[in-house]
């Protein structure tokens, strides 16, 4: 499916979908339970995280260009609030899941694309989410870094990698504690299984 064609034809075309801007380091929606909200994200980046009972967070995912997300691919399923957060500034396209079957005044291509195409869309998320619990399935911190970066050098087909956000951001992700998780990646360096390039950039020597 092209994702930006299909963008590009429901944010010009279709009178049921939302198309807002948001500035960084600002909530973009909230996960509840039955909206069956869908978001697109078209510029910027941004991180769906939970914040726990005991104030501490852990970002679940992460989003860039293209990316769908919504409560309608991450079930409400506890009490712990769930937010997407800006975290560069944003353009996204918001509508409901249960729009998809209704056609809007101007009939656009919108609602016949996603139909068609909603099956592919459930694919994407489903295979990104697995690769998350890939990641998080491992018991060391070590491990955990580990598969994270052959995962980001198998993207890319380069074993020179840049991680997409901060390491404090890295520690969230992995849901690990971020003081252990740089011990460890200094021994991984010391030890020659990755070089440091810069601040982001690292190279995998296996």
């Amino acid at each position: 499916m092209d994702i930006q064609n299909l963008i590009d034809n429901i944010s010009t075309n279709c009178s049921r979908i939302q198309k807002r801007t948001f500035v960084k380091g600002s909530i973009i929606t909230t996960y509840m339970e039955k909206r069956r909200q869908i978001c697109i994200l078209t510029s910027g980046k941004a991180d769906l995280i939970r914040y726990n009972l005991n104030g501490s967070q852990d970002i679940i995912d992460k989003f860039s260009k293209n990316d769908i997300f919504g409560e309608t691919f991450y079930p409400v399923n506890s009490n712990n609030e769930l937010v997407v957060k800006a975290t560069d500034n944003c353009e996204v396209l918001i509508f409901l899941y249960d729009d998809i079957s209704i056609k809007c005044k101007q009939n656009c291509k919108y609602h016949t694309e996603l139909s068609a195409n909603l099956l592919e869309i459930v694919i994407q998320n489903t295979m990104h989410q697995n690769t998350r619990i890939e990641v998080l399935s491992k018991r060391t911190i070590r491990d955990k870094l580990l598969t994270y970066f052959s995962i980001l050098s198998n993207k890319n087909y380069n074993k020179k990698i840049t991680i997409p956000f901060s390491l404090t951001s890295l520690a969230d992700y992995l849901s690990v504690d971020r003081s252990a998780m740089m011990r460890e990646i200094k021994s991984l360096i010391d030890e020659g299984f990755i070089i440091k390039e810069s601040k982001n950039v690292i190279r995998l020597m296996y």
